[in-house]
């Protein structure tokens, strides 16, 4: 048994939701929930199957963010994980909608940051243990640090 680091790879300026499902049925799904979590969102989605012929499955509505997701889940070689790259919306708009899915099970992380997959691996297959997003923290946040947060969800307009 090993345990592989594998970046997950998506846009600069683009987020993503990368987590874990169990049925086919997955891929239309979270289609639907991203489809219709904002307005003008473009995305690709990627499930890796785990049984029957394990082919990873695909949907979105750009052709390069859907590829991207494939390449990414391939890459992983995880069965019943999923990607999720999105550009003009944060997964905040779109997390819940996911989660809501039945067939999710769990959800790794929904980030812009880099990401590192933790993959254990054995003679079957590989499963995702966890995640390294972004990076450590610099320091804590200062009354000047605070005031910068705010007006920066106010800007992105989370706030009033």
């Amino acid at each position: 048994m090993s345990i592989d680091q594998v970046p997950i790879q998506f846009p600069e300026g683009a987020n993503i939701i990368f987590g874990q499902t169990h049925f086919i049925k997955s891929v239309e799904d979270l289609h639907e929930a991203m489809a219709t979590s904002a307005p003008g969102v473009k995305f690709g989605l990627a499930f890796s199957e785990a049984s029957g012929p394990c082919l990873v499955r695909h949907s979105g509505n750009d052709p390069e963010l859907t590829q991207q997701a494939a390449e990414n889940i391939m890459r992983l070689g995880c069965g019943h994980s999923f990607l999720i790259i999105m550009v003009d919306v944060f997964p905040i708009h779109a997390l819940n909608a996911v989660k809501a899915c039945p067939e999710v099970c769990h959800v790794f992380c929904a980030t812009g940051n880099p990401v590192i997959a933790l993959v254990v691996r054995d003679e079957k297959g590989g499963g995702v243990i966890g995640v390294i997003d972004g990076v450590k923290p610099s320091g804590i946040e200062t009354p000047a640090d605070q005031e910068k947060r705010r007006a920066f969800l106010r800007m992105i307009g989370h706030k009033l």
